[in-house]
């Protein structure tokens, strides 16, 4: 083969090669721009879903506290179903929360226990619930992406739901009894929690999920 010969077919391998590589490159940007379509897809599920979850977890939570406080108001009286939270209520949410892997909290600037106050990631939505509540808006449950966005945080108002919680809640001087109200003195000090009447913001709930547990819920 000669030399001419010989340049032309490198020649031709070079501009195949080329071809090649750009079509490569297509079909790799074509793959990529699929991928990012089905993320942003897949995004919007795992945020629905955890809208789902938490709504389950706080309903679940909050049933289970009402009804063992109930029962232990029949059994001990309200004193005791205060006795009750200060040793109980933590550990019962933990255990809510381990049913899902997440972690659940009650949170509030009004709060009688101290491990109630929020975090950083939790007093500007509490803020903002606080707000809707002094301008007569609704305030509805929400999902922020945290922990760079490996955690969804659900949270959702609390409200005083009837004159149960007054007793333990409501105007010191009315709606709480003598013995109640020392016994709240007595195992909270910096108590911030009485003053309320039925339907009041009380806090919210702050429920921390992680992405890949919500996205095995899928």
């Amino acid at each position: 083969m000669n030399k001419k010969i010989q340049i032309i077919l490198l020649a031709i391998a070079l501009l195949t090669a080329c071809d090649d590589n750009r079509r490569i490159n297509r079909e790799d940007y074509e793959s990529g721009r699929r991928d990012r379509e089905v993320r942003k897809v897949n995004e919007a599920e795992v945020t629905q879903k955890a809208f789902e979850m938490g709504d389950e977890i706080s309903t679940a939570a909050q049933q289970e506290l009402l009804a063992t406080l109930t029962k232990v108001i029949e059994e001990s009286g309200v004193a005791g179903a205060v006795e009750f939270c200060n040793l109980e209520a933590l550990p019962l949410l933990e255990s809510v929360g381990q049913k899902y892997n997440a972690k659940i909290r009650r949170v509030s600037n009004r709060y009688r226990n101290p491990n109630d106050r929020p975090d950083q990631d939790e007093e500007m939505l509490l803020s903002a619930y606080e707000y809707n509540v002094d301008n007569d808006i609704k305030s509805e449950p929400n999902i922020q992406k945290i922990e760079n966005d490996q955690v969804l945080l659900y949270t959702k108002a609390i409200t005083i739901p009837s004159q149960l919680c007054l007793n333990c809640h409501g105007d010191p001087e009315s709606d709480i009894a003598p013995d109640v109200l020392a016994k709240i003195n007595q195992l909270y000090p910096q108590d911030k929690a009485t003053g309320h009447t039925e339907g009041d913001l009380r806090g919210m709930w702050s429920i921390r999920l992680p992405k890949k547990e919500v996205i095995k819920n899928l």
